[in-house]
């Protein structure tokens, strides 16, 4: 073999024995095969077979395998995002002439995709109280293929009661599926309470650090498994090995990680809920939380991902406070190392229910920081809009003295003149 040959032929060597803890990295778009024949059966390989790197490697499929094995489902599918695991999903398996039933505190994009994208495909969307069942119940009809939950909402925290739900849709016909991002597998697994497919963003807590982007479809049932991979298949739709190790890697502290998180999360709530601008925390854990006895119920602990609404005067100097933070972040994501912070709009992403209150929240993802730093950072927080609001009302009050000289300035000019005529 000529030297030029070698240089692109890699020579097999021996792994027997080479037993790493970790899952290596498998890069590759081509698969070669030992024959002919080998290559014309590649399609009756199956899904834990090998034909083409898009539809996986080693190093995805045992990431693949250990998300199905947390959601307890048939199995998992990997995709570029959490918004791309929602929308493939969705868009697998409904078609045209269809209806989906959407939680109204879904995840934004959610309703961005099903009110723009979803209509080009005739395919229709509603939304609904997420908190009533009894609304999924009148809204549902024979076009419903899909009921779509997210338990709870991303930014409004509302739990929903998803054997209720689930129970309704499957007498009719329709399938459940469920954004469970903010819980993860640790703490709910909606495929044991009804749902026939969950969603996870692994770009947030199950990664856990903020530096790789993917999502995961996993489902109950075997149909639907060949019907959304066949989908991702044709669009194709895959995602990189050095993406899925990363996720792998981050996997393997996401107990510790959401433990520290939810403690976290407590110890500021407790503090936050006693100052005087802090109207309602939104927090699935607390009592006063929509939807907390269903929280008790049905899932088995909380992350460090809450809201913050403040009273009305508050709200104005959200945005310079912001400024004065050394340790939270501002970031619109969640779930990783570092503290974030991030206000919210909820008006605009809401339809089927009324949101009561300020058009803004504040949403908090707690990290791996130690406590002292991040309440310091919080009592920084509401310590500069308190100075901001008191300057205000100084202001006020300068203005209000300086129009009532003024008026009696004036009424003074008019007596004066009263007497000069």
């Amino acid at each position: 073999m000529d030297d030029q040959t070698r240089c692109v032929i890699t020579p097999n060597v021996k792994t027997d024995g080479f037993d790493a803890l970790g899952r290596a990295v498998y890069r590759a778009s081509t698969i070669v095969f030992a024959d002919a024949a080998s290559y014309a059966n590649r399609g009756q390989r199956g899904p834990d077979g090998y034909s083409y790197g898009l539809y996986g490697t080693p190093t995805t499929r045992t990431l693949e395998r250990k998300i199905t094995e947390l959601e307890q489902g048939y199995r998992t599918l990997l995709v570029s995002s959490g918004q791309a695991a929602n929308a493939i999903a969705i868009l697998s398996l409904l078609k045209e002439g269809d209806r989906i039933l959407i939680a109204d505190a879904a995840y934004p994009p959610v309703r961005d995709f099903a009110n723009n994208d979803l209509p080009r495909f005739g395919i229709s969307a509603a939304y609904y109280d997420p908190t009533s069942p009894d609304e999924v119940e009148r809204q549902i009809d024979a076009r419903t293929k899909i009921v779509w939950c997210e338990s709870p909402g991303s930014t409004t925290m509302e739990v929903q009661d998803l054997p209720r739900i689930a129970e309704i849709a499957h007498r009719h016909g329709a399938l459940v599926g469920c954004d469970n991002t903010w819980a993860t597998p640790l703490n709910f697994k909606p495929l044991l309470h009804g749902a026939d497919i969950v969603t996870e963003a692994l770009t947030k807590y199950i990664s856990g650090h903020s530096d790789v982007l993917m999502g995961s479809i996993t489902v109950a049932a075997e149909t639907h498994y060949q019907t959304i991979r066949s989908t991702m298949g044709r669009l194709g739709i895959g995602v990189s090995p050095d993406d899925a190790s990363l996720v792998l890697r981050g996997m393997e502290t996401l107990g510790v990680r959401m433990k520290h998180a939810h403690q976290g999360a407590m110890a500021a709530i407790a503090w936050l809920e006693q100052h005087p601008l802090v109207e309602r925390v939104l927090y699935p854990a607390l009592p006063s939380s929509v939807g907390h006895d269903i929280w008790r119920r049905d899932f088995a602990g909380a992350s460090g991902v809450f809201s913050v609404v403040l009273v009305p005067k508050a709200v104005a100097h959200i945005s310079a406070a912001l400024d004065t933070l050394k340790t939270f972040a501002i970031g619109a994501s969640w779930g990783g190392t570092r503290s974030l912070v991030a206000p919210m709009p909820v008006k605009a992403n809401r339809s089927a229910t009324t949101w009561e209150g300020d058009d803004l929240v504040l949403r908090m993802s707690i990290g791996l920081e130690a406590e002292e730093d991040l309440m310091a950072d919080l009592r920084r927080l509401l310590a500069t809009i308190e100075e901001r609001i008191d300057l205000d009302r100084s202001a006020s009050r300068v203005h209000s003295a300086s129009q009532t000289t003024n008026k009696k300035g004036n009424e003074n000019d008019q007596h004066q003149g009263i007497h000069a005529d």
